[in-house]
């Protein structure tokens, strides 16, 4: 029996297909698209070293196609830096410049918990940037990161530290500046002891875990 030949119009319904073509990211998007994958990665266990090539991998992209949009992966790493700066202290200026009824009640306490709060909530739900603020996924890369991160650290110190200087002038302190330097000092370890532990616990110990009762016995 023949092969049966295909008839004009199986030819013309073929010729007719659709050809599907991969839509091109928008301007800025495939960039955003690489810092997400960046962090996901940093999600999982043993992340303390990511390569370009396996982050390429994961994007479906070619290492080339990385760096179109970072000269480096240490431009990738400030990138996230950049997003954890942006996120938090926009935050820290809406509670600082805050002026409710609660605030005015007690200025200082009220509102360096709410700044410590929030830096562990932002935690919580970006368990990937948590490495970055803690410095485990910076500990092969440039050192300026992980001094940038020293910085943001040193930012928060000083905005807690201007919180409570006025509650220690309430209270009568001879020495406001010293004491609120002092518990800012303290505030801030508090914090940063409380990242550690959820970047080392594999991010099951939450960093709000009796938040409320702990900050009572600092601020």
């Amino acid at each position: 029996m023949p092969d049966a030949q295909p008839s004009p119009s199986d030819a013309e319904s073929a010729s007719e297909s659709p050809v599907v073509t991969r839509k091109r990211p928008k301007p800025g998007e495939r960039r955003i698209q690489i810092l997400q994958a960046l962090a996901e990665m940093l999600e999982q266990p043993g992340a303390d070293r990511i390569t370009t090539a396996a982050l390429a991998a994961r994007l479906s992209v070619s290492e080339a196609a990385l760096y179109r949009h970072f000269a480096s992966k240490a431009q990738m790493f400030e990138g996230l830096i950049e997003f954890i700066e942006q996120s938090v202290f926009t935050l820290v200026n809406q509670i600082t410049e805050s002026e409710s009824d609660e605030a005015v009640a007690e200025p200082g306490g009220r509102q360096a918990a709410r700044v410590i709060a929030m830096v562990l909530q932002f935690a919580e739900k970006n368990p990937g940037m948590t490495r970055v603020m803690v410095g485990d996924a910076l500990v092969f890369e440039n050192a300026r990161l992980q001094q940038r991160m020293n910085l943001f650290f040193d930012k928060i110190e000083a905005s807690l530290r201007q919180l409570l200087r006025p509650t220690a002038d309430e209270q009568g302190s001879t020495t406001p500046s010293v004491d609120a330097q002092v518990i800012a000092s303290v505030a801030t370890a508090f914090l940063v002891g409380r990242l550690h532990r959820y970047a080392r616990s594999g991010f099951k110990r939450l960093p709000s875990e009796s938040l409320d009762a702990s900050l009572a016995l600092i601020l």
